[in-house]
């Protein structure tokens, strides 16, 4: 047998191997086999370092199973065609070694690779296979280049396991499944590569799969771009959470994908479904990708699914180019979303997103469209070119908008219908209308400057408590809208140029407005229709066309200290309107009607003649019926006199809390000083009036701190003075950065009234140094400073615990310097619990029982579980349980019962009373 270094397989040739078999097993390790052009059916099977060269044409066709199977070794091929008569089985075989196989073609079987082998196939094609063209497997390492994958029936390439793939300038077309499949534990790398005209998703990943794609294009596909479901992702960067949408600061984090699915410079086009979709778990990472002409979403991410977006160019797609649902969390950076056929930005669920630097333009829809209980934060963005909103922020959603431009939109630039917003220094230049904020949220613009084409420049909607400070509004038929009912508080800014009223106040309307100019409007400076009120301090009104404030039939409202200017006429009021002025100055105006004098104008002074009504702003609509009530001290003495007696006998009657009803009577008192004080101008004394309520549970301390805080309302220090109750669940969040957030959203909606925290105690566990709880109270003590005369905050729990959570926090134990002190009820106020629950439901409770009621309460245990007022209407809820019974075991018929003494349906008896252990 010939053994030399070289040697040559040629059929009929003297000195040469029959076989290529042949060959291989008599060659020594390192010896070069060079086959000459022919067709050789045989199975050829590689376990040693030896180098097979083909010259010519080498066509090696296997009559049975693999061409080439590999076990060990690194035996390279160059140039062979590999035929397998088996499409569905491997027509190449590596199960360990490290092969080369260059410029080889295999048809008619799949390349797999298993265990742990590490083979190179670099000029290859595989063409003709079925099921899978490439299958990797084991923790084999594959290094694929300038490989052709083609005319194949099933998934191009599929990596899985844990076996790691790297694909350099390849091509998959055409094939009928996924163009390339990373499943389990298992990695690839894609490099230039394209993957073509697969049947359903270009590429998939998923399982812990990881997978990064370079410069790589996919396109022409039958279904999604990108699919990755539930792979490994992991977030590293500065922030360590790159895909929260802001932190305690309110500044969107930023991160990166070390893990899951990555794709950098690569393009994404011309698929049937999405161009890029993330869901259940995975994280994806777009840097500098371009998708476009998707007839889905560019980019869906939805599950648990987390994204980040770096330069990315989504456009030209027939769906939206960004869509985020479910609790998916995705964060953009420098991207463009234009040109689609839907949204630019579709968030919902419980999506959390942030968009920084990003431009969102030319959409069918609204360009930004946040629902369900979405967060979006968008800092210094560009949104235009809408055919519908630039913004819209609908049900229970939050945006977060800081140095943003929104321009060119055919409604209104920003829309906030039923969530809640903060938008500051933001440009807004909307169609027909600026900004349009309608909710039970207090939605905040600061800093803002709107620009209206169309009928209003912001409008606040009914019943909704907006604030505005320093907003600069331009244009529109109106430029400050509020309406039925709202309670909006604007401080400083401008509206300026209004085609018609500057602002206009409709019916029930309460603003509270400081500081605001208004300038050059077409007709009234401040229109306040029928029904209207408020209260105007340090409002400068100038060059209005008509009178610069007008006061419609039974409005109600209070100027102080504003000025008047380059108008003929400073007031026209309708006869039955009130109007209070203090300390108005009037100047450049031929017939000043506003007095200097703190008093009420008198009827008929400033009023409309017979015959010559003062239209509103064109755009406005009809004025509605509504309350007559002003905001703060715009209401008449004899109504907040009245609404005190109210709240005072309402208090009178809960039963016990001697204590707590003489240090709130107190309060009260002090609280009408201060109010006295801040009317004659001089400065409140310094007084808190956030409380600390120390007690059991069922002591009555939700239903004081809404009494506290109608008094206050009723007295003027508080716009609403409803009661927003909170716990522990609805201040401190899951992960980082969601503590902030969660705390500021339930403050603001406490905005002008009172914020009440039940077992606010447990924001501070004993023993948890690192608990979120305690980013809470910082943020709690931080709005309470920022907004110390729009709310009232009452902390309530244990009297022990309360002491521990004062302690944990020096800011916070300043701001409560007040306790009252809940006591536990006693067994005669227990009894009147229950008899007052027996009136209300139409029993009675005769002597007898409530003696035995008294023995109960007197003997009941008071352990952790003891509810005190609860308890007792527990206690009146088991008697009317057991009366019913009692009274059913009679065996009386409904008719007899109907013609029963009415004490049978009614009375209470001792023996109605439940066991003490069943508290």
């Amino acid at each position: 047998m010939v053994r030399a270094g070289t040697q040559r397989v040629a059929p009929g040739s003297w000195g040469s191997h029959r076989s290529i078999a042949a060959a291989v097993r008599g060659a020594e390790a390192g010896a070069v086999i060079t086959v000459q052009s022919g067709t050789y059916t045989e199975n050829l099977v590689l376990d040693k370092d030896v180098t097979l060269i083909a010259k010519g044409v080498v066509r090696l066709v296997a009559p049975r199973g693999p061409a080439v199977t590999v076990h060990a070794g690194r035996a390279e091929l160059r140039g062979f065609a590999l035929i397998s008569p088996a499409p569905r089985e491997p027509g190449v075989l590596v199960r360990g070694g490290e092969p080369v196989l260059r410029d080889c073609e295999i048809t008619g079987g799949r390349v797999e690779v298993s265990g742990a082998a590490a083979p190179v196939l670099s000029g290859c094609s595989v063409r003709q296979a079925e099921g899978a063209a490439v299958r990797l497997t084991g923790t084999s390492r594959t290094t694929l280049d300038r490989l052709t994958v083609g005319g194949c029936a099933g998934d191009g390439l599929v990596v899985e396991d844990e076996a790691a793939a790297e694909l350099t300038d390849s091509l998959v077309d055409g094939a009928t499944g996924r163009g390339v499949v990373v499943a389990a534990g298992a990695h690839a790398e894609l490099t230039r590569c394209e993957i073509r005209d697969s049947g359903r998703a270009a590429v998939l990943v998923e399982g812990h799969a990881t997978a990064v794609l370079r410069a790589t294009r996919l396109y022409e596909a039958g279904g999604r771009g990108v699919w990755t479901r539930g792979t490994a992702g992991r977030v590293t960067g500065p922030a360590g959470d790159g895909f929260r949408t802001a932190g305690a600061g309110g500044e969107a984090a930023r991160g990166e994908v070390s893990q899951g699915v990555r794709l950098h410079d690569c393009e994404i086009f011309r698929t049937a479904g999405g161009g890029v979709l993330a869901e259940d778990g995975s994280a994806v990472l777009l840097d500098g990708c371009h998708v476009h002409h998707t007839t889905g979403a560019a980019v869906l991410v939805t599950g648990e699914a987390l994204a980040e977006l770096v330069s990315v160019r989504a456009v030209d797609c027939a769906d939206t180019a960004l869509v985020v649902s479910a609790t998916a969390r995705a964060a953009a950076r420098d991207c463009t979303f234009a040109r689609t056929g839907a949204n630019g930005l579709y968030a919902t669920g419980d999506a959390e997103v942030a968009l920084t630097g990003c431009t969102v333009r030319d959409t069918a829809y609204t360009a930004v469209h946040l629902g369900g209980a979405a967060r979006v934060t968008v800092t210094d963005g560009a949104v235009g070119g809408s055919a519908e909103y630039g913004v819209r922020v609908t049900e229970r959603a939050e945006l977060l908008a800081d140095g943003c431009e929104v321009s060119d939109v055919e409604l209104a630039g920003v829309s906030v219908e039923g969530g809640d917003a903060a938008l500051r220094d933001c440009r807004i230049d909307g169609g027909r209308e600026g900004v349009r904020l309608s909710t039970t949220h207090r939605p905040l613009l600061a800093g803002c400057a709107v620009t209206a084409g169309g009928e209003t420049g912001v409008r606040v909607g009914p019943g909704t408590g907006a604030r505005l400070e320093d907003v600069t509004v331009t244009g529109g038929i109106t430029g400050l809208l509020l309406e039925e009912d709202s309670t909006a508080v604007v401080t400083g800014g401008e509206v300026r140029e209004s085609r018609g009223s500057g602002v206009v106040v409709r019916a029930g309307a309460r603003p509270a407005v400081h500081g605001l100019t208004v300038a050059s409007a077409a007709k009234n400076a401040l229109y306040v229709e029928e029904g209207g009120a408020g209260r105007y301090e340090d409002c400068h009104f100038t060059k209005s066309r008509f009178p610069a404030v007008y006061a419609g039939a039974r409005s109600r409202f209070e100027l102080r200290r504003c000025v008047v200017d380059g108008t003929d006429t400073d007031l026209l009021r309708d006869a039955d309107a009130e109007v209070y002025a203090v300390d108005c100055h009037v100047a450049d105006v031929a017939e000043p009607l506003l007095p200097t004098l703190a008093a009420p104008l008198s009827p008929g002074v400033g009023a409309a003649p017979t015959g010559r009504p003062n239209l509103p702003s064109s755009g406005t609509g009809s004025p509605g019926a509504g309350s007559a009530e002003g905001a703060g001290g715009a209401e008449a003495d004899g109504s907040a006199e009245a609404r005190l007696e109210e709240l005072h006998a309402e208090l009178g009657r809960l039963v016990g809390l001697d204590g707590v009803k003489r240090d709130v009577v107190t309060l009260t008192k002090l609280m009408q000083m201060v109010k006295v004080r801040q009317d004659a101008g001089l400065a409140p004394p310094p007084l808190s009036r956030h409380l600390v309520f120390a007690g059991n549970a069922g002591t009555g301390k939700t239903t004081v701190a809404r009494l506290y805080g109608g008094f206050l309302a009723a007295l003027g220090l508080l716009s609403r003075g409803h009661l927003v109750e909170a716990d522990r669940g609805d201040l401190v969040g899951e992960y980082v950065g969601h503590t902030a957030p969660k705390t500021t959203a339930v403050f603001r909606r406490a905005l002008g009234g009172v914020l009440f925290i039940d077992e606010a105690y447990s924001l501070v566990p004993q023993g948890q140094l690192s608990d979120f709880g305690a980013e809470a109270v910082s943020t709690l003590v931080k709005l309470m400073e920022d907004h110390r005369d729009e709310v009232v905050v009452i902390v309530a729990g244990y009297p022990t615990e309360m002491n521990r959570l004062l302690e944990s926090n020096a800011g916070l134990a300043s701001r409560f310097t007040r306790t009252l002190h809940f006591d536990d009820y006693s067994a005669p106020e227990l009894v009147r619990i229950v008899e007052h629950q027996a009136s209300s439901h139409e029993y009675t409770v005769a002597p007898e029982t409530a003696a035995a009621l008294h023995d109960y309460f007197a003997t009941v245990p008071r352990g952790e579980q003891f509810g005190n007022g609860r308890s007792a209407r527990q206690v009146f809820q088991r008697m009317t349980e057991r009366h019913a019974q009692r009274v059913a075991e009679l065996g009386l018929s409904v008719a007899d019962l109907a013609a029963a003494d009415d004490g049978l349906l009614t009375a209470l008896l001792p023996a109605d009373l439940p066991p003490a252990e069943a508290l």
